[in-house]
């Protein structure tokens, strides 16, 4: 007797098509235990996401959850229908928090395919897609993300080639500052420290002191936490150097928390304008970080305005701790040699 398959083994680069619509499986409510895991994950110590009498002294009914949760949630929601059958994700854009989240929302997700474009090889392709969480029924955050994702059959025809054009960073006027968020007495000694935007200045670079070896256990942990499920980051037999792949968000995560040695009033994540992961991380990997101020922007310039609310452009770049204090790019204009991470992003912080 012939039975139908009923397992899934992901969409291959030939399955996608440029403007449908995927709506994605397995809503998931978030729960205190998400906040927990996330700080044993990575060495966070933002005050507002820790404290619930730090968030209400700056007007916000208790603390948040930090940014990066919602992001892994929303974000491997999308994993089973966009990069089950990944090569490697390559890099966001247009990347908004449009309201926090707390314990008890409930975050589905939905994504458009808006480019695609096949290898030279034959073998893979690059998807491009939109796509939208949403908690309680309203969007939470959106973000643009392109992935490598094999081919099922490298003789399939090439779709037409559609490459879709981002903003270079999202404009500070565009920037969604949560509701009732004031800035004008912060509790700075609770914050960790007393930096508004006037004591940063643009070109300033910025070394965050930690470093965090990657274990193989906590990496595949953290991706099976968030409902990641890429092949590559689970079964060693995926690639020809027989090593898991480290999940591109865990590296993000890292990189964000030790940021808190000079950034602790940098909170919350207001976009990420655009990434690249440069380079493959793997367990063993020493991951330090460093970042840049990019720009600022003044209270009057951020979203609709929030009292004592501005925002600073950061580059955060992760590298690997043979790498730390070295250039970001080569002559080549190509990353160098130890960059895993560069990622560009907008934080509120105290003006």
């Amino acid at each position: 007797m012939t039975r139908a398959a009923k397992t899934n083994p992901g969409r291959f680069f030939e399955d996608f098509r440029v403007g449908e619509v995927i709506r994605h499986a397995t809503p998931r409510t978030l729960t205190e235990g998400d906040r927990a895991l996330h700080g044993a994950l990575y060495p966070t110590r933002f005050a507002l996401g820790c404290s619930d009498g730090f968030a209400r002294a700056v007007g916000l009914p208790r603390a948040p959850l930090e940014e990066m949760i919602g992001f892994h949630v929303g974000f491997g929601k999308t994993v089973p229908d966009v990069s089950l059958n990944a090569v490697a994700n390559l890099g966001y854009a247009e990347c908004r928090f449009l309201r926090p989240l707390y314990p008890g929302d409930e975050v589905s997700a939905e994504s458009e395919v808006i480019g695609l474009r096949q290898l030279s090889s034959g073998k893979a392709g690059v998807v491009w897609v939109r796509s939208t969480a949403f908690a309680g029924g309203s969007p939470a955050m959106e973000w643009v993300r392109w992935v490598m994702v094999r081919k099922r059959d490298p003789a399939a025809p090439a779709p037409e080639t559609v490459v879709p054009e981002t903003a270079e960073a999202v404009a500070p006027g565009d920037l969604v500052v949560p509701e009732g968020l004031d800035y004008s007495d912060v509790p700075f000694e609770a914050a960790g420290a007393r930096w508004r935007l006037s004591d940063y200045e643009i070109g300033e670079r910025i070394d965050h002191g930690d470093g965090v070896t990657v274990e193989e256990a906590e990496h595949m942990m953290a991706t099976r936490l968030w409902q990641n499920t890429a092949k590559v980051h689970f079964d060693a037999t995926l690639r020809e150097d027989g090593r898991r792949l480290v999940y591109g968000g865990h590296v993000i995560s890292l990189a964000r928390a030790l940021s808190f040695d000079g950034l602790a009033t940098a909170q919350p994540l207001a976009a990420i304008n655009g990434g690249t992961h440069a380079a493959p991380c793997f367990a063993g990997t020493t991951v330090k970080a460093w970042s840049e101020v990019l720009d600022k922007a003044e209270p009057e310039a951020v979203g609709r305005g929030a009292p004592g609310v501005g925002a600073l452009r950061l580059r955060l770049v992760a590298t690997t701790a043979e790498a730390a204090g070295g250039p970001l790019k080569g002559e080549d204009g190509k990353h160098a040699p130890g960059v895993l991470l560069d990622l560009d992003l907008w934080a509120l912080v105290p003006a």
